[in-house]
């Protein structure tokens, strides 16, 4: 039988600066609060397909593409694809929903995100994932973004693409089957005009990450540290270069009460679909329903 897909609708938001953004809204009940999904740094809504298609109609799921990704707009000056502007498109796209309170689910760069509007407002986050990110970004796994983002590349067939990407990432995912590398392949890259496989996202997105230390241009203790009444949970890879399981323990011992959930055989990051990470959120989300019972 054919794999089942949750429908979705496609919308779209405006930055403060004019970019006509793009999110998939997966709809579920209105009375809980609704889960913002934010992608990594190189990714795009399709990356959160496995989650969103699990709990659509359980919960209303919205799935944002940043600027520079997917169907939003590419920005004129790349050095608005740093962090503190996500930010703002995130509260512009919040404020054109007249969301309030939410869940927000970020991985990488998402969950840089996460931390930045904990920073700011934590009574809006009725709960928090964040997907192999912390609040220190270990040097091996930012010379190793560093080496690939925004290096383009395109080729004549999705198996090329495919392989091309085992190649790069066979020691992030050891145990992937070609099949996986295809369905990661078609998450990352798109058909060009010219018939050829590419990437999905803007190039000038690595410009900001020339600049040694403007990663998220903020201290990102000072930001974890508001989730300390927001029930979080942490999914790391166990092979993550990015996110080192000290900072993981670390970041447990300032928030005792932080989940975290080890993703075996795994570098950066997790797709949130192994049973490790599909456990950890069910986990996470009857959290965030007792704690909105407790408060109703």
């Amino acid at each position: 039988m054919p794999e089942t897909r949750a429908e979705y609708k496609d919308g779209v938001w405006w930055s403060k600066d004019g970019l006509r953004l793009h999110y998939r809204l997966y709809d579920g009940p209105a009375e809980k609060p609704p889960i913002i999904c934010m992608h990594g740094l190189t990714r795009n809504a399709r990356d959160w397909e496995p989650v969103a298609e699990r709990l659509a109609g359980d919960w209303k799921l919205y799935v944002l593409e940043m600027r520079g990704r997917g169907e939003s707009a590419y920005a004129p000056d790349p050095l608005s694809y740093v962090p503190l502007t996500y930010v703002q498109d995130v509260e512009a796209f919040l404020a054109a929903e007249k969301i309030g309170r939410y869940v927000a689910f970020g991985t990488s760069l998402g969950g840089i995100v996460t931390m930045l509007q904990a920073a700011t407002r934590p009574e809006r986050l009725a709960g928090a994932l964040l997907n192999d990110i912390g609040p220190v970004l270990e040097d091996e796994g930012l010379e190793r973004i560093r080496g690939y983002v925004g290096k383009g590349g395109n080729f004549p067939t999705w198996l090329h693409a495919a392989r091309n990407l085992q190649n790069g990432f066979g020691d992030v995912y050891p145990n992937w089957a070609l099949e996986q590398w295809l369905a990661m392949a078609k998450r990352l890259c798109k058909l060009q005009p010219s018939g050829r496989i590419g990437y999905d996202y803007d190039m000038r997105i690595a410009e900001p990450l020339r600049v040694t230390g403007g990663e998220s241009g903020f201290d990102m203790w000072t930001a974890f540290a508001k989730l300390a009444d927001v029930p979080t949970m942490l999914v790391r890879g166990a092979l993550s270069e990015l996110l080192s399981a000290a900072t993981a323990a670390e970041m447990q011992r300032r928030k005792p009460d932080l989940d975290i959930t080890v993703v075996p055989d795994t570098g950066h990051a997790p797709l949130l679909d192994e049973p490790e990470a599909v456990s950890a959120i069910d986990r996470l989300l009857e959290r965030v329903e007792e704690r909105e019972r407790q408060s109703a």
